[in-house]
């Protein structure tokens, strides 16, 4: 099993990767000397022990507690709400609600993926209540883009997640980048987390302005008509119990705490692994596992909504949210077995590789001259 290792040796061309982040070589080249039939088998192996396990079986049980109780704390947050009245206290019943939506949004993406009930319809359901209806999110936005990362997670023009942004995540990105947003991407390892308090605004953003295009959009109306519901409930609700100037306030600590955890809950799992030229084709086991990476410890499966088991998540991206310790086992096991790189870290590991990451992207947009030896040599 590896751990992260940003400053590794590069990995021979033959692997068809751009590194962002570099692994150990022992692995590596025992993995290069796989066949392509031995690459190609090593998912079906892994799956019927998954299925053998019984790791394919829903948990409805498991979600119905965990929505029952997200309910339960987003009730108490609103009825606290309501009794605080006027008061500045209300900045941390927002910080509260951000926290919960966070969570919401979690099973949400867990229904995106038919983890949560039987049927597919039912989950499509489940899914669209809770991100339109609940948070305000289009789930078919989601839906759309998320399926297009899974297929093609880290790979050069297609997978949306690297597509540039504020953030940038490819060097030939970086160096394009003009004006204030130069500036920013410059240093934007650093500048990560406080833009990630923009986050929730950008999400709300983005989805709405999908719902709005021209193209045909499936659910089209249905999603506008539940987030329109959502707002002005929400903008309601606040308005009787407080100020103007104080619900304002409010949103934006509910927008920034949400957009937080949303971000520091998805990046660590992709940002700073190898990334993938757009022509290469590699088998499912390998590109999957290679591009993601597991984050350990106490508590993260709650924290992060089961993302960080992101590599058993791409790899079963329909498996319950409780089955994910026990598949990471099995995968981890197998790739011990055959010198395939398994990257697991902590919590504050990945966000270190994030920010290392981010920065060594950014030194594509910096001008040779900011270097005073150089600037000393003009």
């Amino acid at each position: 099993m590896l751990t992260d290792r940003p400053d590794g040796p590069a990995v021979p061309e033959a692997e068809r990767f751009d590194m962002t982040t570099t692994m150990t070589a022992g692995p590596l080249r025992s993995t290069i000397r796989r066949s392509e039939e031995e690459r190609r088998a090593d998912f079906r192996v892994v799956a019927k022990a998954v299925r053998d396990a019984g790791l394919l079986e829903r948990t409805v049980g498991f979600y119905a507690w965990l929505l029952a109780g997200l309910g339960v704390a987003l009730v108490a947050l609103l009825v606290g709400s309501a009794l605080l009245g006027e008061s500045w206290w209300q900045l941390a019943i927002a910080a509260g609600l951000g926290v919960v939506l966070t969570q919401v949004s979690f099973v949400a993406h867990e229904a995106s993926h038919r983890q949560v009930l039987r049927s597919g319809p039912a989950n499509d359901r489940l899914g669209r209540i809770l991100a339109a209806g609940v948070v305000g999110i289009s789930h078919q936005w989601w839906m759309s883009k998320h399926s297009r990362h899974h297929a093609n997670p880290n790979q050069i023009g297609r997978d949306p997640d690297i597509e540039i942004d504020t953030i940038h995540f490819l060097p030939s990105d970086a160096k394009r980048s003009k004006g204030a947003l130069r500036w920013i991407v410059r240093r934007q390892g650093w500048l990560f987390f406080p833009l990630l308090t923009l986050e929730g605004l950008n999400l709300h953003v983005l989805s709405i302005r999908t719902l709005l295009e021209r193209r045909p959009v499936e659910g089209r109306w249905i999603e506008l008509g539940m987030i329109a519901a959502r707002f002005a409930a929400l903008g309601t609700f606040l308005l009787l119990v407080m100020p103007w100037w104080m619900a304002l306030a409010f949103l934006g600590v509910q927008l920034a705490v949400f957009g937080v955890g949303m971000g520091a809950s998805f990046a660590p799992n992709h940002k700073g692994m190898p990334t993938v030229s757009r022509d290469a084709r590699l088998d499912f086991f390998t590109k999957q596992v290679r591009t993601s990476r597991n984050i350990r410890g106490w508590g993260m499966s709650a924290l992060m909504g089961g993302l960080n088991y992101q590599v058993e998540h791409h790899l079963f991206p329909n498996m319950a949210r409780p089955h994910l310790k026990a598949a990471s086992a099995i995968v981890q096991a197998h790739c011990r077995t055959h010198g395939i790189p398994y990257t697991e870290t902590g919590l504050v590991g990945a966000y270190a590789s994030v920010v290392r990451h981010l920065n060594r992207v950014g030194l594509a947009a910096r001008d040779p001259f900011d270097c005073p030896m150089l600037a000393a040599r003009r």
